[in-house]
């Protein structure tokens, strides 16, 4: 496919958790390939002087009530996870770790954190949790683990941070049609027409 979306994201935002939701069957939709690029939004903030939301209460609360909007538009569940924020370093790391080792779970490892972030939430800060909500997910703990501490794993989860920053990323998600950047999940129509 010569259309493509590039889809930078981290699992630790509820706005990813909604795009990711919706990218599939719109990119299907228009004939384009959905290429997911994990980078680590505490990296991105990092760069840039930016920062979460939910630092400025009034704008915590007005996007609470804006996702749950969207998450009934969608037709998904949405819950919030009480142990927001999560330090995401060894889960996006691990996202990176089955791109490179096991492309074809890829998917699954996504649904699996995804879920435990966002559906029933739970506290994957903590590596026991994590290491449940993985194995729930089909995986062995150990050998995602393995692939999350690999040099080679974390040098690609770094360049792509970088990339993105780059780039112009500012923050999650973040997609690109050919060059032209979109923030967040409200903005799905505009890559659908860019698509078009």
């Amino acid at each position: 496919m010569s259309k493509q979306v590039e889809f930078f994201f981290d699992v630790g935002s509820p706005t990813t958790y909604l795009a990711w939701t919706q990218l599939p069957g719109l990119c299907a939709q228009a004939g384009a390939e959905l290429v997911y690029r994990p980078m680590l939004l505490g990296g991105v903030f990092q760069a840039t002087g930016n920062a979460s939301p939910a630092n400025v209460p009034a704008k915590a609360r007005y996007m609470d009530a804006d996702m749950a909007r969207y998450a009934r538009r969608y037709g998904v569940p949405l819950a919030s996870n009480l142990f927001f924020p999560i330090n995401t370093l060894v889960l996006m790391r691990g996202a990176t770790g089955v791109q490179l080792r096991a492309p074809a779970r890829f998917d699954a490892y996504l649904r699996g954190v995804f879920h435990a972030m966002w559906v029933e939430p739970q506290n994957l800060n903590d590596p026991a949790t994590a290491a449940k909500a993985l194995a729930a997910a089909g995986f062995d703990p150990a050998e995602v683990m393995g692939w999350a501490n690999d040099a080679e794993v974390k040098a690609a989860l770094r360049a792509t941070t970088e990339e993105a920053v780059a780039r112009g990323v500012f923050g999650a998600p973040t997609m690109f049609v050919g060059t032209e950047m979109f923030f967040g999940q409200d903005r799905l129509d505009a890559v659908r027409e860019a698509l078009a």
